[in-house]
């Protein structure tokens, strides 16, 4: 299973949330691009980058930061956050990014979405599934669709979709564990490279939903906070 540290970014400076709650952000470094040097070095092949400005405003923003650090690490960065235009992903791409997360884009308009999994082929574009006690969420996950998570992906899954990112938002920057029972259902049902995001607190937690067959795992406060050192993700890599 791959270990994915996650750098959001607001104003250029890394931070966390709670919950998607932008009221609760904290700031764990100025410097989003020493951060990923530090994944770096720790033996960590892989990023998810999130431009939370940019998951506001509908458009890319933070596309200067991914663009340091995927010129300035080996890191294979995903990023997500406002990628809602062609222009959106020619400058995601442009800037470095190897894969891109798109989840607003998925539900609000699919035929662009389709489009771009046509044009840029199906390993550079991950589903990103986020939902709030099962239903998908979108826009800084401010908006919510009657539509099953489940549902969501079987159906994308059908449209040639291979990896998704699900986010369990009543999980993310909790420190109270992940959705594992929610992981298992969906592996269970499609066959995806699933990527547990959400809550994860623990080695043993990885090690969990590597066993139950999650392709991924995105760790974000539980690394700042330091319920998991960058020695115990080495080790495990």
């Amino acid at each position: 299973m791959r270990i994915i540290p996650a750098i959001d970014i607001i104003d250029g400076k890394c931070v966390r949330l709670s919950k998607g709650d932008y009221q609760t952000k904290k700031i764990y470094n100025e410097n989003p691009l020493e951060v990923a040097k530090q994944f770096a070095d720790s033996g960590i092949q892989y990023l998810h980058l999130v431009d939370l400005d940019g998951a506001k405003s509908n458009h890319i923003v933070n596309y200067k930061t991914l663009e340091s650090i995927c010129s300035q690490t080996n890191l294979k960065v995903d990023f997500g956050g406002g990628l809602k235009s062609n222009e959106d992903l020619r400058v995601a791409f442009e800037s470095g990014a190897n894969q891109i997360t798109a989840g607003s884009i998925a539900i609000k308009n699919p035929h662009m979405f389709y489009e771009w999994l046509e044009k840029y082929g199906r390993e550079k574009i991950i589903l990103g599934a986020d939902c709030h006690h099962r239903k998908i969420v979108t826009n800084a996950w401010l908006q919510q669709f009657e539509v099953d998570v489940l549902d969501f992906i079987k159906d994308k899954k059908s449209k040639g979709v291979r990896d998704v990112i699900c986010t369990d938002v009543s999980k993310d920057g909790m420190l109270e564990g992940s959705s594992i029972g929610l992981y298992q259902e969906i592996l269970n049902e499609v066959d995806v490279n699933l990527i547990a995001s959400g809550g994860v607190i623990s080695i043993e937690e990885l090690k969990q939903l590597s066993k139950i067959g999650c392709e991924g795992a995105i760790i974000g406060k539980a690394i700042y906070e330091g319920n998991i050192s960058l020695k115990e993700l080495e080790e495990l890599c």
